[in-house]
């Protein structure tokens, strides 16, 4: 179950949450924590059988500390200009080294790297509650305007 430090940082909402808590923050680092109870649709189909969560999903809960995390130590450019968000620029190296599986808690961490014109750059990592790293990657995001839908 999501925080309000998280529901009130990023507009993500279940079923595409991947953040549960934030366990701390400050101005170089953010590190959150996910629960993956077995619950969770995509186990049904990933691997029936011997269930992992995928891993374009546990990237994504990095993706989403990291928006947490500039939400945080942008909390002035963003609540001043409240149509502005942080957009995934750019993912590399991405490594997968254990499988997730339910029942395993995740801890996320999101490192600061540079700031450059209206990029940042971003480490993620991730590991299981038994200290194993479970992946790493390095990407960008840009603090971009929401243009309306012209749909």
């Amino acid at each position: 179950m999501a925080t309000n430090e998280v529901l009130q940082a990023i507009p993500h909402r279940p079923p595409f949450l991947f953040i549960d808590e934030i366990l701390q923050q400050d101005d170089k680092q953010l590190v959150a924590k996910k629960h993956v109870d077995g619950s969770e649709d995509f186990f049904q189909g990933h691997y029936p059988g011997n269930p992992i969560m995928p891993g374009v999903l546990i990237s994504e809960a990095v993706f989403q500390a990291g928006a947490v995390f500039l939400s945080k130590l942008y909390a002035d450019k963003m609540n001043s200009d409240s149509d502005q968000v942080p957009v995934l620029t750019k993912i590399n190296g991405a490594r997968f080294k254990n499988a997730v599986r339910p029942g395993d808690d995740l801890y996320i961490t999101v490192k600061y790297k540079e700031h450059v014109g209206k990029f940042v750059f971003l480490d993620g990592s991730v590991s299981n509650g038994n200290n194993q790293k479970v992946m790493t990657v390095s990407f960008s995001v840009a603090v971009n305007k929401i243009e309306p839908n012209q749909s």
